[in-house]
């Protein structure tokens, strides 16, 4: 193969279409009629001999070769994209640029406060848009549409970059006359009516099981650990809405320290180490590799990293 015979551009058809798998999308993501996209395919596969995308039950299916070549072409364009970037620094007193932070309810909470605020006072003609996990999926963060997630990720794509922002315990969040202080122990803990809240991850979340041990997450995991269960009576993917609950009911919230820290000086409400082991979890921000390199984004990490680091 002559490579000064191939039209670079159908690289960056490749990869769109891979990231895609479906030509109508790729089309839009490059501003290309949906003719000129099908070409672009239709010469791929006379260049690479190989069908590239394969229609199925399931919709257009990359083939082996392909999924092969993914990662070689995502690396090449990258590069170049790289090189020809222009190497300029971030003013951030004069920028107006919007980022667009995709953010648990526990880490906009906790984080989002201290960060708008330094925004303000370094880049005060910036934009902060944060997102729910629910709005974005990993396709946008990797396509560059959100500049970061920061949240509890189990799994990530390794074309993504990431840093470790902190560890958090948990704690348990009562009623300031909850009768349960005088004892609180693991037996009234059992005994007492819960709240559980989280909601991790991307895409729309689904209705919670309270047998669904496994899917309840760190609490009830670390609970089944000695063979027991909590008695769940409400079920909140929000924080302030758990925290509120508890405020006004003899319910017990057991959630995240940072975030149950936010309401220390909170005359009615009394935090309390929980009465058995839970283990910590760890907070992370992800981001694109595809904005790795740009300047604005570099300044936005390090004052993410910078308020973290105040909060720990």
């Amino acid at each position: 193969m002559n490579i000064s015979k191939i039209d670079l551009n159908l690289l960056v058809y490749l990869d769109t279409l891979l990231r895609e798998c479906n030509v109508t999308r790729a089309a839009n993501q490059l501003s290309i009629t949906q003719p000129a996209m099908s070409n672009g395919l239709k010469r791929l596969r006379n260049l690479f001999n190989d069908p590239i995308l394969v229609r199925t039950s399931d919709g257009m299916v990359p083939t082996e070769r392909a999924i092969e070549l993914q990662p070689v072409i995502r690396g090449i364009l990258m590069t170049l994209e790289e090189t020809l970037a222009p190497n300029r620094e971030f003013e951030a007193i004069q920028s107006k640029r919007v980022f667009r932070i995709m953010a648990s309810d526990y880490a906009a909470s906790t984080l989002a406060p201290k960060l708008l605020s330094k925004l303000h006072e370094e880049a005060p003609d910036t934009t902060l848009d944060i997102l729910t996990p629910s709005d974005v999926t990993f396709h946008d963060v990797e396509n560059g549409k959100v500049d970061m997630a920061i949240n509890r990720f189990e799994n990530l794509p390794q074309s993504f970059h990431h840093k470790r922002i902190w560890k958090d315990s948990f704690c348990c969040l009562v009623k300031a006359d909850n009768p349960i202080i005088e004892h609180f122990s693991l037996d009234s803990y059992l005994k007492a009516r819960h709240i559980w809240v989280s909601k991790t991850g991307f895409g729309v979340g689904v209705g919670m099981d309270p047998k669904d041990v496994q899917k309840l997450g760190w609490v009830d995991e670390a609970l089944a650990h000695f063979g027991k269960h909590r008695n769940i009576a409400t079920f909140t993917r929000n924080y302030h809405v758990a925290i509120h609950l508890a405020k006004e009911k003899n319910l017990i919230a057991t959630l995240p320290s940072k975030a149950a820290n936010i309401y220390l000086d909170d005359p009615g409400l009394k935090i309390l180490e929980p009465p058995f082991p839970i283990p910590p979890f760890e907070l992370d921000m992800i981001w694109s590799p595809l904005l790795h390199r740009d300047a604005s984004h570099i300044w936005l990490r390090q004052k993410v990293a910078e308020v973290a680091e105040e909060l720990k």
